[in-house]
């Protein structure tokens, strides 16, 4: 950074445009900053500087220059109005995010602008400050910190009854509860979302989050249509805005159309106009589970999970589902094949269903303990004997009607006996 300024003047902004190379353009912009005229243009001058330069730095990935800009910076706030000051402040915390591996730096950023806003008793920036902190520590699963915090936010704000602050504070809360598998207070926390959204305008984009933890939680809850339907109306909010979240609205579409033995309609969505626009690994990964569904095949439901382990293990809400409908296939396999036999080897029944032994073992004794069959493991023989199902003698049920009816026929005895003692 030279130490001679450049006037606040268009003609600066224009000859750091100019500039050959980003880092004699940031210099330019530097030196900018430092004019210490504060006339109205020239605070206007330098406003638009300080945009250029945030995408200049950003582009750069010089999150550190980033976060001493807004330090350095702080005597120009006192100059402009506080709502622009906020622009600013959430535009550089914005160009941060946007650089890879930052969250810790972010963390502490917003950190300190909290201590900052408190001392300059900006209210309004440090509530939304302290909302998107609240955002990063979920981020790096710091729950505790994040809950207390949100916990303090949502009572300030409820007081100012800034409707906006609130959905944002409501939907983070919900996404907190439901990273906590919380799910009674993360349904709370969605309503009041909701609710405080009925009385607002809120922006497409907003709408989109609050349909897609909506979907997410009815899909928790294994109400897959509902879900579907919360999906669809986040991924129009999403695809008309070109949102990134878009493809993963998307993604969880598919996957409740496999929750609910509808796999074949998921090459139907992905080669729709909508569909095309969003092809690759995520589609892909969903495209594969539904095949190997269908075909109830094991063996290609593995290799999905191993060849799209990123798309489906490291989603936690995918995995989940992915999960149970796992082990409802290998359920649904495994009573098929044994039902043949009275007794059979288990390295057989591995072998026909193309699985490693010690897991078809696990498998069948979590089976018998949950009384999907009747038998057991002989382990010392590595095989399983199969028990005929105990057939119920009707002579119990017929004897406890019996009784059932004499208790009647004593009662009204009694009944009759008494009024004609009284």
């Amino acid at each position: 950074m030279s130490s001679s300024y450049l006037p606040a003047t268009t003609d600066s902004i224009a000859q750091a445009l100019e500039a050959k190379t980003p880092a004699e353009s940031i210099s330019i912009l530097y030196r900018v900053l430092e004019s210490p005229s504060s006339s109205s243009e020239a605070l206007r001058i330098k406003e638009q500087a300080i945009t250029n330069l945030s995408d200049l730095l950003r582009q750069e990935n010089r999150a550190e220059d980033l976060r001493n800009l807004l330090t350095q910076l702080r005597p120009f706030f006192n100059l402009i109005p506080k709502a622009k000051t906020a622009k600013i402040v959430r535009g550089i915390i914005d160009a941060v995010a946007k650089i890879p591996g930052t969250s810790d730096l972010q963390i502490s950023l917003c950190k300190e602008m909290v201590q900052w806003t408190r001392a300059e008793k900006r209210t309004f920036l440090r509530q939304r400050v302290e909302a998107r902190l609240a955002a990063l520590l979920m981020e790096s699963k710091e729950y505790s910190e994040a809950l207390t915090l949100l916990s303090g936010l949502i009572k300030e704000v409820r007081r100012l009854d800034d409707k906006l602050l609130l959905v944002d504070i409501d939907l983070l809360e919900s996404k907190l509860h439901f990273s906590l598998r919380n799910l009674p207070k993360a349904k709370a926390s969605l309503t009041a979302a909701r609710t405080a959204a009925n009385a607002i305008y809120v922006p497409p984009a907003q709408q989109g989050t609050i349909d897609l933890q909506s979907g997410i939680l009815h899909a928790e809850e294994k109400d897959y249509k509902t879900a579907y339907s919360y999906f669809f109306e986040a991924f129009e909010a999403f695809n008309a805005l070109e949102d990134p979240r878009a493809v993963f609205s998307l993604k969880y579409m598919l996957l409740c159309k496999i929750m609910v033995n509808q796999a074949d309609d998921v090459a139907g969505i992905i080669s729709s106009k909508a569909g095309l626009q969003y092809v690759g690994p995520e589609l892909d990964a969903m495209k594969a589970v539904a095949d190997a569904y269908s075909k109830r095949s094991l063996k290609l439901f593995e290799t999905a999970l191993r060849d799209f382990r990123a798309q489906l293990e490291e989603d936690p809400i995918v995995h989940r589902h992915l999960s149970s409908l796992y082990d409802t296939l290998l359920e649904q396999n495994l009573c098929r094949l044994i039902e043949p036999f009275s007794r059979v080897e288990i390295a057989h029944i591995a072998e026909l269903i193309e699985l490693p032994v010690d897991h078809v073992e696990k498998k069948l004794s979590q089976m018998i303990l949950d009384k999907k069959f009747a038998g057991t493991l002989d382990q010392g023989a590595g095989c399983l004997v199969i028990f005929d199902d105990p057939k119920t003698d009707a002579i119990f049920p017929a004897t406890l009607e019996t009784i059932s009816n004499v208790g009647k026929v004593v009662d009204s005895l009694y009944v009759r006996s008494a009024k004609i003692m009284a």
